[in-house]
């Protein structure tokens, strides 16, 4: 091994700076650039730095970013968040463990060249499936296609890198535009690729002057990633981002680009003379399997269907502003809620927020206006207040945080800066998952641009960027955190907003809080107050994902159903399943049952049935989960990301985890003692990730029970869990040996023409041939009584 060049750790302590408060920073930038943490490189740290030796291996050992051994060439993160656990993660997890041989106690090839991890969440959802690799997004995926994967990211360049602006042309000379969407999504859909290609056609046909490629923020509508808006301006016509007069091409891919610029932009000079040639080699590449206008007949219907139901609030103009250009947001009435918020008093600011209603939305709901009065009102000794963004979104399942950060970076900063202003803070952080790299450099770009325009006054930003950490989504974790200390939760009293960051008042809001602030300032408190239920109002961000036909970002007004949301808008299960539960607000939620669908989407109304809103994240489900593995899921998750700083939490969750992974092998667990355990740590954990972890076995108990039941008789009545099924082959079987040609255990004895048998002692129950059979002729059989 080559020893570690400690000149480079000179170098990041130099710039990043001594003190304590930087030790995330400083094992943030070594991880950078070996992609580990070696021992030589924190000992140098120790050496040249404030920080103690305890101090920094505490924080080392406690975030699940860092490593303390090598990883191979290519890192391999599959996104085991909720979205991509109901759609198979495990099993894609496995086939790359497979594929790459990779023994049981280890995660890294032989050759060391590959690593293959879990992530907790990605923030891809509506795509799930997915994996990352070396910083770039694959999805959705089958476990059939993570060779082919591999291969790719051996092949890959840096064109993977994301581009945080679009400004290659000037839209001042326009007569043509297309908008790609480029946020999150729409790259691991290919987006960059099709980017490229557009440019090639542009140059290609002598377009340079004439057509704007704008790279705008994605619509929300993730199930048809990529997309393409074409918009050409008619003479003395201006565009803006209200207009949606454009062309939409959806699911866009690079062999369909220069086909879509050939359709709707006349070439120049030497192309125009060779456009018969062109056409002649492009062929018709835009069929019905391929980038498509949107049909009047079914995708307008069916757009309308998922965007006719929403109300857009906190994300107005959502996919048709390119998100970095703060000239573009100015025109749309950007930063005028601020000039506004500074020419007010602070007092009748707070009051304006206080009579919009507008609660919290990262999970608690408690009165945004309520608590910036208490900041507001808290006296500090030295005049120093601070403000902070929560955007740790760490709920597997959510990206809502994600997009809105990725999309309107200059929005969430605008409300910053009016909270600011009406607390009295003059120095805020922004605590962003490191999980979300496009919205890091979305804001820290913003940030930029924002303190040489002057637009935040004396307010000066910072961004901290989490180690992975689910419980520094609680605010004093988060503060702890951004301390440079473990993201440990504290007891309460004393709040925040009584003692926060280093000691000092402290205001806290989460990122969708923020991002609505200037609309009601715009529109008026009682225009907010005017959308959603009597305590519930205005509208809310939910990231829709698992099993439903349209995926994506939705903003909907408070009080709409659950059935609305899955039927209406999502366009209910795919195939011919059946809608069975939906999951609302991550670990900390509960799974609500079909019979309760047309529960109103509100705080009040989802804590009555056992759930929570929590940050938005609503993941479908249908027949073929099983309640008691999402149970566990749940379990797992919680139990992995507990602190440990409390017994209950810490042991608790270890016990229940237990007898959950029992009843899913069939072995004989208590559930009564399950329920009662359930209940005390609940009743007895120190913050919210230890009191909310039971939520989802609570729900699942008072709705699924007799799942539980079944599981305890050995049973699995979705045909779920891998211990208590086996595959079969049916009588629709045609032999067409497809199965066998792909089984990775070779299970399945190739019989051209005759009905397969699935060889019971060598199956894992992988679902290669469930999912590839053309005939739909493999059936999964109970082994229980």
């Amino acid at each position: 091994m080559n020893p570690i060049d400690l000149t480079a750790i000179d170098e990041i302590i130099g710039r990043v700076g001594t003190g304590r408060e930087k030790t995330l920073a400083i094992l943030q930038e070594i991880d950078r650039i070996f992609a580990y943490l070696p021992v030589e490189a924190l000992e140098r740290v120790c050496e040249k730095t404030q920080i103690k030796s305890a101090d920094l291996w505490g924080v080392a050992t406690f975030y699940d970013q860092f490593r303390l051994v090598p990883t191979g060439k290519y890192r391999i993160r599959v996104c085991v968040g909720t979205a991509c656990h109901v759609q198979g993660a495990e099993r894609i997890y496995d086939a790359f463990r497979r594929e790459l041989k990779i023994e049981q106690d280890k995660d890294t090839d032989d050759q060391g060249l590959f690593t293959v991890e879990k992530v907790a969440c990605l923030g891809c959802c509506a795509l799930a499936p997915v994996v990352e690799i070396n910083h770039k997004m694959y999805g959705p995926l089958r476990p059939d296609m993570v060779g082919e994967v591999i291969e790719a990211a051996q092949h890959q360049d840096d064109s993977g890198a994301v581009i945080v602006q679009s400004a290659e042309l000037s839209s001042q000379d326009m007569k043509g535009e297309v908008r790609l969407g480029f946020g999150s999504c729409c790259l691991a859909s290919g987006s960059m690729e099709v980017r490229r290609e557009l440019f090639k056609s542009i140059s290609r046909f002598g377009l340079a002057n004439d057509v704007v490629i704008k790279l705008v923020g994605c619509s929300g509508i993730c199930y048809q990633d990529p997309l393409v808006e074409v918009r050409i301006q008619r003479p003395g016509e201006r565009t803006t981002g209200h207009d949606r007069e454009g062309i939409l091409y959806t699911k866009v891919n690079a062999g369909t680009a220069a086909k879509i610029i050939g359709n709707h932009f006349r070439p120049k000079g030497f192309a125009r003379r060779i456009k018969n040639v062109m056409d002649e080699a492009l062929g018709d590449l835009i069929g019905p399997d391929d980038a498509a206008p949107v049909s009047r007949e079914v995708h307008e219907g069916e757009l309308h269907a998922f965007l006719g139901g929403q109300r857009r609030v906190t994300t107005e103009y959502c996919g048709r502003l390119d998100p970095v250009d703060v000239d573009e947001y100015i025109r749309n009435g950007g930063f005028e809620a601020l000039h506004r918020a500074q020419k007010m008093d602070p007092r009748d600011l707070i009051e304006e927020v206080k009579e919009s209603g507008l609660r919290g939305r990262g999970g608690a709901g408690f009165l945004t206006g309520l608590k910036w009065e208490m900041v507001r009102r808290i006296h500090a000794a030295d005049g120093v207040k601070y403000i902070v963004c929560n955007g740790d979104e760490g709920d597997p399942g959510a990206f809502m945080d994600r997009m809105i950060m990725e999309n309107f970076p200059y929005r969430v900063l605008e409300g910053m800066a009016i909270a600011a202003s009406a607390v009295g803070a003059s120095e805020g952080h922004l605590y962003i998952r490191a999980e979300y790299p496009l919205a890091l450099q979305r804001i820290r770009a913003a940030i930029t641009v924002c303190e040489k325009r002057g637009f935040l006054g004396a307010l000066k930003l910072s961004v901290t960027v989490g180690a992975g950490a689910f419980v520094c989504g609680e605010e004093t974790a988060l503060l702890a955190s951004i301390e440079g200390r473990r993201g440990m939760p504290r007891l309460r009293p004393p709040y925040p907003a009584q003692s926060g960051l280093w000691g000092k008042p402290t205001l806290i809001n989460n990122v969708e809080t923020y991002a609505s602030v200037p609309w009601i300032l715009l529109n008026g408190a009682r225009s907010f107050a005017s959308i959603g239920t009597e305590t519930s109002k205005g509208t809310k961000v939910f990231a829709l994902a698992g099993k439903i036909r349209r995926g994506g970002l939705i903003e909907v007004p408070m009080g709409v159903t659950i059935r609305q949301i899955v039927e209406d808008i999502g366009g209910g299960v795919p195939g011919d399943k059946k809608f069975k539960a939906v999951q609302i607000g991550g670990p900390s939620g509960g799974c609500v049952p079909a019979a309760l669908a047309d529960t109103p989407i509100d705080f009040e109304s989802l804590g009555h049935i056992g759930s929570m809103m929590g940050s938005g994240g609503m993941v479908v489900l249908d027949e073929n989960d099983c309640m008691v593995d999402i149970a566990r899921y749940f379990l797992e998750f919680t139990q992995a990301q507990s602190c440990g700083k409390c017994t209950f939490c810490r042991v608790g969750t270890k016990r229940m985890l237990e007898m959950l992974e029992r009843l899913c092998n069939g072995l004989a667990c208590d559930i009564r003692e399950l329920e009662a355990l359930c209940r005390n740590v609940s009743a007895g954990s120190l913050c919210g990730l230890g009191k909310t972890a039971p939520n989802p076995v609570l729900s699942t108990l008072k709705y699924f029970r007799e799942e539980y039941e079944a599981h305890r008789n050995g049973k699995c009545p979705a045909g779920k869990c891998k211990n208590l099924i086996r595959f079969i082959v049916g009588d629709k079987c045609i032999g067409c040996t497809l199965c066998a040609q792909n089984c990775p255990l070779q299970a399945i004895v190739a019989k051209p023409y005759q009905k397969h048998e699935i060889k019971q002692d060598l199956c894992i129950r992988c679902g290669t041939c469930l999912n590839l059979c053309p005939e739909k002729a493999i059936e999964v059989e109970s082994k229980g009584k």
